[in-house]
């Protein structure tokens, strides 16, 4: 085996104390323009995920291809015709942030009545001691062409590393929502926020598993609060999954769960009436003109499952400054 070239050992070392042991040196993040709003991130030449920052009604990631080059969202509606995929929810676009009541207006499903996403700016694209990171902006739209709120995202990829023999593939997502045109009220609905539909393969009612940081299991995890939920699968003879990560400084951190049987999982932190039966409206989050909120989110996609890939351990990774 030949040695690393020097310019690699800086990046290789920080990389060990932030997030684990890193698989390669030939695995640091590249981002690289793709064609017209997107953005492909590699592995060196694998590819990990591409962001689509337009031709969507938000930005989204899509495919994301986890370890033994498994895909861990579905296909659809992004391309029909894969085997085992049901056609239901199209709002349902691999993952995304958005969320049903912006004011009144839904930017969670599609049609003539919903709001939606708009890119603005990329603002940087940056590489920094193995890993990488892409920020933009957007504007919130409703059907008229108004403008309700505008918002900051940046994504951060790491590079692939591993918990003992086991490979983990990791991006945070940070989103702040501005109020900048005036007050911005999170309406209380079960229907957001930060979320995944998973490969069919990764469906609690197709046989996969799920389980929340309290130790609720299965189905029960829907509506529950929790710091992170994780589900996993057998795959293509190989044991797989996704662990979405709520952060501490996140508001009504932790975040209620608004986790499907059928492969939905979206941590929802305004869906108080659904999910805890309590009066309508007692989840609305309200930002007040030129204010601002922010929201942060770590997903890891795994191999092995809940206590091998040490779930647990990679939420105090997250939650420690």
């Amino acid at each position: 085996m030949k040695p690393f070239p020097a310019r690699w050992l800086f990046p290789l070392i920080c990389a060990t104390a932030l997030w684990g042991t890193p698989v390669s040196a030939a695995d640091t993040v590249m981002i690289k323009k793709g064609k017209d709003g997107q953005f492909d991130i590699k592995f060196g030449d694998r590819l990990f995920t591409t962001l689509h920052l337009k031709g969507q009604a938000k930005p989204i990631l899509y495919p994301i291809i986890g370890p033994h080059d498994i895909a861990m969202t579905r296909d659809y509606p992004m391309k029909e015709g894969t085997p085992n995929e049901a056609k239901d929810h199209p709002h349902h676009q691999s993952l995304w942030f958005t969320h049903g009541d912006v004011n009144g207006i839904s930017f969670w499903d599609l049609g003539k009545d919903a709001g939606h996403i708009e890119t603005t700016a990329v603002e940087a694209v940056e590489h920094q001691e193995g890993r990488a990171f892409i920020s933009f902006q957007d504007k919130w739209v409703d059907v008229t062409g108004k403008t309700q709120c505008t918002d900051t995202q940046k994504i951060t990829f790491y590079p692939p590393a591993r918990e003992g023999d086991l490979e983990y593939y990791m991006l945070d997502y940070e989103i702040t929502i501005h109020a900048s045109e005036g007050d911005v009220v999170f309406g209380d609905t079960k229907e957001g926020t930060m979320g995944i539909r998973t490969h069919p393969g990764l469906r609690i009612d197709k046989g996969a598993k799920a389980v929340n940081s309290e130790g609720i299991k299965g189905k029960a995890i829907w509506g529950k609060r929790a710091r992170w939920v994780d589900y996993d699968a057998t795959i293509n003879d190989h044991h797989v999954g996704i662990a979405i990560l709520d952060h501490p400084s996140n508001p009504r951190h932790p975040t209620w769960w608004h986790a499907r049987e059928y492969g939905l999982v979206a941590a929802n932190p305004f869906g108080i009436h659904d999910f805890e039966r309590k009066p309508a409206g007692e989840g609305n989050l309200k930002v007040p003109k030129g204010e601002s909120v922010t929201f942060r989110y770590r997903f890891v996609f795994h191999e092995g499952g809940t206590e091998a890939a040490q779930i647990g351990k990679r939420f105090e990774e997250f939650a420690t400054p």
